[in-house]
């Protein structure tokens, strides 16, 4: 069967987001980890997300993988790609959002896209280019501190013209609200004025339907999942996509469960919170792994004495004073690469034991985790809260894995999840 929708995503979460919304509307989406080697097969699938661990690496790597990654889906029949960040948008201040999209542009020989991370049910809207979190904009939000991306310009069509030589326009929220013909004559009139790319304005999700319908033609579509919910319809319409599928149905896996959480995001340290007064919960002290042998091994040895008791959490999540702290005699990325480390040796060590359910927070601690357990490819399954799937693995032995992005998920998030998955 031919992919219809190829998608590079730039972080592992952000790509089981895009997936989970895919699958939502009626697409059968499976998630490859990583590159895809050239000879991979193409899965059985009508939409294939490709997850990178891109966003902050330096823009030529984010690029090289991202083409690398659109070449195997070209090749594997998708006749349109998406490429998605982060509802937030952040990045680096150089990238590295703009330069993987003109890179991916000028691949598929196109000169055109849009750039729209909203996703209202998430609280993520967009109104005259400026992106609010909630009812507060971007640079007032918690991703003010955010350890590696800190975002303190709100206006996202200053923030991408800072990464693109090419013009970027915007497409207010009165013409989106006008439907998909309105906004579609919006794309024509920007690129021919000279736009590369074009900022949406979204309040709702009847205006990302809209923005959905609008973007039929375009080779390359950019932006958080929120906008990829009007994109499957396209293909329906067309007769390439059936009517009524069940696209989220995954086998039961039964076994030991854990919780992994390496985000400091506000909404992961009140998940945290509330974990820690229901199960046994184990802090992880990056000056402590810094210094200290075995601790991996300690804290595998007190998880694995747990697991009777009901699913553990292992966390280095700390509020934002504290990861400052810990930056600045460690050094950003130091003490980043410390914890990622030791979360996925854990992870590998605890899947060896037994645990064959597990809920991680945070994109680079998924990322650190699924490269652990060298699983390449998930089949995506029913959502537990906006954003976020439950996950199989497509090898052997099958691991059921729930990863979050650091900002999405109620309190409960992660009771609700290993309840879900019981």
């Amino acid at each position: 069967m031919t992919v219809l929708l190829g998608c590079v995503a730039d972080d592992f979460t952000g790509a089981t987001d895009l997936a989970n919304t895919l699958v939502r509307q009626g697409m059968r989406t499976v998630q490859l980890f990583g590159v895809p080697a050239p000879e991979r097969p193409a899965p059985d699938a009508d939409a294939v997300v490709v997850a990178l661990k891109s966003r902050t690496i330096p823009a030529d790597e984010a690029i090289a993988q991202s083409l690398a990654s659109l070449d195997w889906l070209r090749r594997a029949g998708a006749e349109q790609a998406f490429f998605k960040y982060c509802s937030t948008f952040d990045s680096t201040p150089d990238g590295n959002i703009g330069p993987v999209a003109d890179a991916m542009l000028d691949a598929l020989e196109a000169d055109f896209t849009i750039a729209c991370p909203a996703f209202p049910e998430n609280g993520r809207t967009i109104c005259h280019g400026y992106l609010f979190v909630g009812d507060v904009l971007l640079s007032e939000s918690g991703m003010k501190d955010h350890p590696l991306t800190p975002m303190t310009d709100s206006n996202l069509v200053r923030v991408l013209q800072a990464q693109t030589p090419g013009p970027v326009g915007l497409v207010p929220y009165d013409v989106v609200a006008s439907g998909p013909d309105a906004v579609a004559a919006a794309f024509t009139r920007l690129r021919d004025a000279g736009a590369r790319h074009a900022i949406v304005d979204v309040l709702s999700d009847a205006d990302l339907m809209a923005i959905g319908g609008a973007c039929t033609g375009l080779p390359l579509v950019t932006g958080g999942s929120g906008v990829a919910l009007g994109l499957p319809e396209n293909f329906r319409r067309a007769g390439r996509l059936p009517a009524a599928q069940s696209a989220d149905v995954l086998p039961a896996v039964g076994g030991a469960a854990a919780v992994l959480s390496g985000s400091c995001s506000t909404a992961t340290l009140a998940q945290v919170a509330h974990m820690r007064e229901n199960r046994p919960a184990l802090q992880l002290d990056p000056h402590r792994l810094a210094n200290v042998p075995g601790l991996v091994d300690e804290a595998v040895d007190w998880a694995c004495g747990h697991l009777a008791d009901g699913p553990p959490l292992i966390y280095a999540s700390a509020p934002p004073d504290e990861v400052q702290q810990v930056q600045a005699e460690l050094g950003r990325a130091e003490a980043g690469d410390l914890v990622e480390r030791a979360m996925g040796e854990i992870a590998r060590a605890l899947v060896a034991a037994g645990v064959r359910r597990l809920v991680v927070a945070g994109g680079e601690t998924s990322g650190a985790v699924v490269q652990a357990l060298g699983v390449d490819a998930v089949r995506i399954g029913p959502q537990i809260d906006p954003g976020v799937p439950w996950t199989l693995s497509l090898g052997e032995p099958p691991i059921a894995l729930a990863l979050k992005s650091g900002n999405f998920g109620s309190e409960d998030f992660f009771l609700k999840a290993l309840e879900q998955q019981a």
